[in-house]
């Protein structure tokens, strides 16, 4: 059984109270024939529940049965029940589209464009700037 099939029968659960338990969550999809699985995340730090959690079945036809319960009260709050994406790889989420060399896009020297018109000028230095406390101190105390 792959990881893409087991996604394709799963569901994701949003706005889930942090004190549920799995339990309580299995009993509230009692309806979608047999739940397989009930994994509620939580914080690695803290230990804390994040308020999401995702529901395997059995089967891919109970998925389309569960999203009637989008928008339910679970635990007096409104749930929200989406069928689960499957992470493809190569796609990263911290990725926020700007252009780098390993994906071959052409990056270019802002620094190297202005140098031809503006000479000396550099509008980022280069290398580690330190921004501490001694910024504002002068370099000169007679005490």
């Amino acid at each position: 059984m792959s990881k893409m099939e087991a996604d394709a029968r799963s569901i994701y659960v949003g706005n889930v109270d942090y004190g549920a338990t799995a339990e309580e969550l299995e009993a509230h999809f009692h309806g979608c024939d047999s739940v397989n699985r009930v994994t509620i995340l939580c914080d690695k730090f803290s230990g804390h529940p994040k308020g999401f959690a995702y529901t395997e079945f059995s089967d891919k036809e109970s998925v389309r049965t569960s999203l009637v319960s989008d928008e339910s009260l679970f635990r007096g709050r409104q749930i929200k029940v989406i069928p689960k994406r499957t992470n493809r790889p190569g796609i990263n989420t911290t990725d926020r589209g700007f252009p780098r060399a390993r994906y071959g896009a052409q990056t270019t020297n802002y620094n190297s464009y202005l140098s031809r018109f503006y000479s000396g000028f550099n509008s980022r230095p280069q290398g580690r700037v330190y921004r501490g406390r001694a910024r504002a101190t002068s370099w000169y105390s007679p005490y």
